[in-house]
């Protein structure tokens, strides 16, 4: 069996979501398999991990990780190109900092909301992140257009990235159609949020 099947502890935590811990807790009771290198550190098949996610009401599918670290990769790759969008260039550097970090939250809140089975409750994080997002944007003197612009700049890596593994990943076309609304739902919260942000000022 092929190596590249297998995953640490840590990376088969960070894929169903959980601390490591858990993960250790699970494999103890025999509930997630597992096997051990020569050096005593256990593996866990991939496989397995994705279908002990899909039995798991509040744990996200494998695949939904997979999403998060694609529109990672997708943001890092572009940055270069950035410099030629107008509203990317009307942001201060401090303001580019944050804007990353606050990627990376935005990312996590989604991934939890999506974990979670996208509860309503799980919204007023993302109106939260929508408004600590135009605060930034609009202090730094970007109009309301220049902030919706990098905002769907951004959140169209997410929608690639699941439209990416809909054509490769096993599950069938209404598990991605959920999930496709799930993260429209989170987005568009986000969106309505900066709107009304810039409206109220």
């Amino acid at each position: 069996m092929s190596e590249s099947e297998w995953v640490s502890l840590r990376q088969a935590a960070e894929m169903l979501g959980v601390h490591p811990a858990t993960v250790r807790n699970w494999a103890d009771k025999g509930d997630l398999p597992s096997r051990r290198t020569p050096g005593g550190h256990r593996r866990f098949r991939k496989n397995d991990l994705l279908q002990y996610a899909e039995t798991q009401g509040e744990l996200q599918p494998l695949e939904v990780q997979v999403i998060i670290q694609n529109a990672l990769g997708q943001t890092r790759m572009q940055v270069g190109a950035l410099n030629t969008e107008a509203w990317y260039a009307n942001m201060s550097e401090s303001t580019r900092e944050e804007m990353r970090s606050q990627g990376r939250r935005v990312l996590e809140a989604l991934r939890q909301y999506v974990a979670q089975g996208a509860p309503d409750s799980r919204l007023a994080e993302a109106i939260t992140l929508g408004k600590s997002y135009a605060q930034y944007l609009s202090n730094d003197g970007l109009s309301l257009p220049q902030a919706v612009r990098g905002f769907l700049y951004f959140s169209d890596f997410v929608i690639n990235s699941i439209l990416t593994w809909s054509e490769i990943a096993p599950r069938s076309a209404s598990e991605w159609a959920n999930l496709l609304r799930q993260v429209n739902t989170f987005i568009h919260a986000m969106l309505l949020s900066i709107i009304e942000y810039y409206e109220a000022e």
